[in-house]
């Protein structure tokens, strides 16, 4: 039996397949729509103001307006500089040994609007995750498996990255791609969803 039933249509506006996943496990109904924007900061752009943005634009290209649309974006973010996806395998061994045996942070912003009536939330979230000590043949290794070239930061936590990962506070599914606590809150308090009768 699920805990939630969805009162109101919803859109995903993302193909993140992580995403996807967290809103099926909970028994929702939604849509996924991908929407492309470009996701270039802007000079002198802060992190916490890139995912806001980025979130929101996001949703509003996805040009649902009877529908509510949840939209998000992560950026891995180090010394104060945005960590994107890597373009090569060079590029990833780079940036997992920039972040190796070291702090940093994981920044997500999640938007869930319905333009029809104007309605629009927004909330940031951010996680703080320390890597193990690597090495370049460690770094090298994980890279040749794939994984790192299509996440930001050049890594997954929720896959073979896992074991890059020594500490971590704040919210996990943060780091994956999407604060499912926080946006769970939104979706019941907008009545987008609901608890099944009975609990």
């Amino acid at each position: 039996m699920e805990a939630f039933r969805t009162l109101e249509r919803l859109v995903l506006a993302s193909g993140s397949p992580r995403r996807r996943d967290f809103l099926a496990e909970l028994g929702l109904v939604f849509e996924v729509l991908v929407t492309d924007i470009d996701e270039t900061p802007q000079a002198g752009e802060l992190s916490v103001d890139f995912v806001a943005r980025l979130a929101r634009e996001k949703a509003l290209a996805a040009n649902q307006p009877d529908a509510w649309v949840l939209a998000a974006d992560t950026v891995v973010v180090v010394d104060g500089e945005i960590l994107g996806k890597p373009g090569d395998e060079e590029e990833a061994c780079a940036m997992l040994m920039r972040l190796s045996g070291r702090r940093h942070e994981v920044w997500t912003c999640f938007s869930l609007c319905r333009q029809a009536t104007g309605e629009f939330y927004t909330k940031t979230v951010c996680t703080h995750v320390r890597f193990m000590p690597l090495t370049p043949e460690l770094c090298r290794a994980y890279v040749r498996t794939g994984e790192p070239l299509d996440k930001a930061g050049a890594y997954g936590i929720q896959g073979k990255g896992c074991f890059l990962v020594s500490e971590i506070n704040g919210s996990y599914t943060n780091v994956v791609g999407l604060p499912m606590t926080e946006v769970l809150e939104a979706l019941l308090h907008h009545k987008v969803i609901a608890l099944m009768d009975g609990l």
